[in-house]
């Protein structure tokens, strides 16, 4: 099949700051002076819509279900776009310009012109779940590690550095620090964001068109525009794979067998294992339990942590900390406000006062506790009972 042709529309591609009062007076000029028949953002449904309701100072009418958030993967991708909302608004907040100001300019310069709006960003769920399947636990912990030292630090040189980014080289060596910590997260972040707009570009009718797109991906879209016939196919770029069996998760699996068989066994062997089991029940169990209670959680969570602990440990498809945090939403009352406000603080203490921050505080503290318990569990219970039973 012949490459296809570069497409012969008008195409004005403008490279913002996301949090630039720069930004937004050049996307209206252009817009204004362009008057062109599309405006393109870097918007998926749910961010406009978002930006939307928020500009009009309405609140988004949707569902909130803490047990669906408190679930591994919902709760993962929940914490990752929340740090990355908090920390835009840090910097927005900074410079006085609240994050995506300058794509709801853009919608309303071509609402002031009669041009359509097309949405051209890839869903951001399917981006980060992407993004996450692609990631190693290292490169997870070093990413977790470095939006907390961003969370904590205090940056005042932050607007000089949003003006900044829009410059070649101040950009790409951000996007080199990227790319060197995670390759393939990258991958998904950023050039398969870049082919997804610049199909989601060449797909609109030949019009003039004036395309608002964040400056680390103008020079990609650019490119694959020029070369459409490098771009994947859609069914690809949409698609989630179901996570590959990884060594981590065979041991994850392996651990609750490994613990059922030694006690099997020993009770096999006629070994009194009564004092075993309830070693390895206080160590996970109150492990659990003391990490509820630090992570700030009230007394029943931190029960329900003691008493769920040593179950979740040889089930690899429970946490303890799902059902310490489902207790705690439950008695805090969390509720759809909470959910709004967390990208609202400016703070740890702001943070710290919010109801949802606290459950998910309580299911880390939980969960941690736990794992700790566990791994002193090993050497303190299950290895005396293998020695026993190979008679050593």
């Amino acid at each position: 099949m012949e490459p296809e042709s570069p497409k012969t529309q008008s195409l004005k591609i403008i490279g913002t700051a996301h949090v630039s009062n720069k930004s937004i007076e050049e996307v209206k000029e252009a817009i204004l002076e362009t008057k062109p028949d599309v405006v393109a953002v870097e918007l998926d449904l749910n961010r406009y819509n978002n930006l939307k309701a928020e500009e009009s100072g309405e609140k988004e009418n949707k569902e909130f279900n803490i047990r669906e958030i408190i679930k591994s993967d919902q709760l993962t991708i929940f914490l990752v776009s929340g740090f990355l909302s908090y920390m835009q608004k840090k910097i927005g907040d900074e410079v006085g310009v609240k994050p995506g100001a300058e794509m709801i300019a853009a919608v309303e310069a071509a609402e002031e012109v009669g041009a359509k709006v097309a949405l051209i960003d890839r869903n951001i769920q399917i981006t980060l779940k992407r993004a996450l399947n692609q990631m190693s636990i290292w490169e997870k912990l070093k990413f977790v590690y470095g939006l907390l030292g961003s969370f904590f630090s205090d940056d005042e040189e932050a607007k000089e550095d949003i003006e900044k980014i829009k410059e070649g080289d101040t950009l790409a060596e951000v996007m080199e620090y990227f790319q060197e910590m995670s390759p393939k997260a990258y991958n998904v972040l950023v050039n398969e964001r870049d082919a997804y707009m610049a199909r989601m570009l060449l797909d609109i009718p030949d019009e003039n068109v004036v395309a608002v797109v964040g400056a680390g991906h103008q020079k990609g879209i650019k490119e694959y525009m020029d070369n459409p016939g490098k771009i994947p196919p859609m069914t690809e770029l949409l698609k989630i794979e179901k996570s590959r069996v990884s060594l981590g998760k065979v041991l994850l699996f392996s651990i609750p067998a490994i613990f059922v068989i030694i006690f099997v066994m020993a009770f096999i062997n006629g070994i009194n294992i009564k004092t075993g089991l309830l070693e390895f029940v206080l160590l996970t169990g109150g492990f659990g339990f003391i990490g509820s209670l630090l992570a700030g959680s009230k007394i029943y969570s931190a029960i329900t942590a003691f008493i769920v602990s040593p179950v979740t440990v040889i089930h690899p498809l429970l946490a303890s900390g799902w059902f310490a945090g489902i207790v705690e939403a439950k008695l805090r009352k969390v509720s759809v406000e909470d959910l709004a406000e967390l990208p609202k603080c400016e703070g740890f203490r702001d943070l710290w006062k919010n109801k949802l921050f606290r459950v998910l505080l309580v299911v880390v503290g939980a969960n941690l506790g736990t794992t700790i318990g566990t791994l002193i569990a090993i050497p303190n219970v299950l290895l005396p009972l293998i020695n026993k039973i190979m008679g050593f």
